[in-house]
């Protein structure tokens, strides 16, 4: 009698179709039958990798600059093609401004709630407490990196590096002076770069993705194209003004025709490592564009609390789930990427973070969701106000710019050209309540412009820059506004001054440099610098002024120049740990521009 086992092989060989009488074929076709069983076993019982994420956001663009949503002049093939292939929002808000719209799109929370109330003059910074999808994504084992404009704090732990991202290099300006051969940070110190910025960052999105490609990773390519300066390579300028456009319009158009380049190439980098199907792509906008030109008929631009200044493009693929491409007409916004690409990779939100966003992913799978209005606010003064506003509803648009309600019907007047608010006074009513509420929310905690922190190990050196003064006196901005990149000039009186609100996190020894120029000083002019407790003061030098060579502009700018700047070693200063008001004096006959402060602790 044989063994009981044989009986069972033979028992399983004669349900597979073998006998022992069979040719060895059967037996291989067994083993490769029951070795597939195990393989697809073992797979069933492994968690599968976590889709990567690319999130694409381009600068200024606004929803008409695209040869899909029907520019005459522009030709964005790639970008077309990769919208057509997956699922187009046709209906997404952002913030009107570049700021806000980064704070909400990396927390999931209305920018005025995270603490940003501005663009500049460190109203653009979010509270450091604030959660970011780089941080929720690190504590899931992504590995995170971002390449290009960040604008929501300029000094550590406001900077990305603080916010959750293992990896930077781009700025922290709301705009950058140069864009060929680019000085940017790579973590805390410059690099020089070569090529045109927008090619740059690609490349370093490309090296990353290709680094970290055995493990899930969050890549965030903010492109600060087609932002001005208005510099672009000769290639796509030239194709445009041979159309008959001005220079502004051509710049415009070439900065995002090499957009739509780039985006095709970070495609054909993820299809190169074959990551493409298990990663999670967006291309998105930040607001409105920033001139008058072709919006797709919208009324508004960047800035304005119409629908032109805050609706744009958003396109999403994840081949590995949705494999039919098709148009999502609900309304949806900038606050919602946050908790449906958590959604989609499988990882938790933490218990204690309350968000305004939700997750579009029944949309994605093509289910409805319950109908909710959106808010927008912008403020453009020293303080926050309630206007201008707006409440975005899925037919309705109420906006009030300081001069009262205004009602608009989206699906039968998508131009705002008749206001409905006398003709509907209860919709006007309810969204106009509903817009006064929201706000009241938002704003509860307040808003400042937030010390500046310094004595983190993590960024030392620390650099102040000048649009983070306060100054009194005769001493102004070079710009007018102290937008990025600006300076302190008209410093001539002895009785002004220039100060910094610190936030001093570990006491000690600091040396102070000043960035300067001052080509009409006399020889007896004194820098001090005090903290109420200690003080240092030094001489500094007569300069020349020269402004760094960069490609010429296609269009005489609106911002600063960038200069060559002399740094002076004032001296070493003992500062106690917390709050502390650096106050910067002189003394002596001409006018001294300031740049900037370097804190150095020893």
């Amino acid at each position: 009698m044989k063994p009981r086992r044989d009986e069972e092989h033979e028992e399983r060989q004669n349900y597979l179709g073998c006998s022992p009488s069979s040719p060895p074929s059967c037996s291989s076709f067994l083993r490769g039958y029951v070795l597939l069983f195990l393989l697809a076993a073992l797979s069933f019982a492994q968690p599968a990798r976590r889709p990567n994420i690319l999130l694409i956001l381009s600068d200024d663009q606004g929803y008409g600059d695209l040869s899909l949503h029907g520019n005459p002049y522009l030709t964005t093939p790639h970008i077309d093609r990769f919208a057509k292939g997956g699922i187009q929002f046709e209906r997404f808000f952002v913030s009107p401004l570049c700021a806000p719209t980064r704070a909400a799109l990396l927390t999931g929370r209305y920018s005025l709630r995270t603490g940003v109330w501005g663009v500049t003059h460190n109203k653009e910074a979010m509270r450091p407490e604030e959660t970011t999808i780089a941080e929720i994504l690190k504590g899931a084992g992504y590995r995170t990196g971002i390449f290009g404009k960040w604008h929501n704090g300029e000094q550590f732990p406001y900077t990305p590096p603080g916010q959750g991202f293992d990896e930077f290099l781009g700025f922290h300006n709301g705009h950058w002076n140069n864009y060929f051969d680019s000085d940017l940070l790579r973590g805390t110190q410059f690099v020089k770069t070569k090529g045109y910025i927008t090619d740059v960052l690609t490349d370093e999105a490309m090296r990353f993705m290709t680094k970290h490609r055995a493990q899930p990773f969050f890549a965030y390519v903010p492109f600060n194209a087609p932002h001005a300066p208005y510099q672009v390579p000769d290639k796509y300028f030239d194709k445009y003004k041979a159309k008959g456009l001005d220079d502004t319009l051509a710049s415009v158009y070439g900065m995002v025709e090499n957009i739509d380049d780039n985006v095709a190439r970070l495609l054909a980098h993820l299809d190169a490592l074959k990551l493409r199907e298990n990663t999670i792509v967006i291309f998105m906008t930040d607001n409105g564009a920033q001139t008058d030109r072709f919006n797709a008929g919208m009324r508004g631009r960047k800035g304005s609390v119409h629908e032109g200044g805050s609706r744009v493009p958003f396109f999403l693929q994840f081949p590995a789930r949705f494999k039919t491409p098709r148009t999502v007409a609900t309304i949806s916004a900038h606050i919602d990427v946050l908790p449906t690409l958590l959604e989609l990779c499988n990882v938790a939100l933490p218990q204690d973070l309350a968000l305004d966003g939700r997750s579009l992913v029944p949309l994605l799978e093509n289910k409805p969701l319950p109908e909710r209005t959106l808010f927008v606010s912008n403020n453009g003064s020293n303080e926050v106000k309630m206007f201008p506003g707006a409440a975005r509803t899925q037919q309705y648009r109420l906006v009030n710019e300081g001069r009262g309600y205004e009602l608009y019907d989206l699906l039968a007047d998508s131009a705002q050209k008749q206001n409905l608010a006398k003709d509907k006074p209860e919709i006007t009513a309810q969204l106009s309540q509903a817009y006064e509420a929201w706000f009241r929310d938002v704003s509860k905690k307040g808003f400042t412009r937030f010390p500046i922190p310094v004595g983190y190990a993590a960024e030392n050196p620390v650099l102040i820059n000048a649009p983070q003064a306060s100054f009194t006196g005769k001493v102004r901005f070079q710009g007018k506004q102290g937008w990025a990149n600006d300076w302190l000039t008209d410093w001539t009186n002895d009785s002004d001054e220039i100060s910094w609100e610190l936030e001093v996190v570990k006491a000690g020894d600091y040396e102070i440099e000043l960035r300067y120029l001052a080509p009409d000083i006399g020889s007896d002019v004194m820098i001090a610098i005090s903290d109420g407790k200690n003080s240092a003061k030094a001489a500094i030098a007569k300069t020349t002024i020269t402004n760094h060579p960069v490609i010429p502009d296609r269009v005489p700018r609106t911002e600063v120049p960038e200069r060559n700047w002399v740094e002076a070693k004032i001296g070493k200063l003992t500062l106690s740990q917390g709050r502390a008001t650096l106050r910067l004096t002189k003394t002596g006959s001409g006018a001294v521009e300031v740049k900037a402060l370097r804190l150095h602790k020893r």
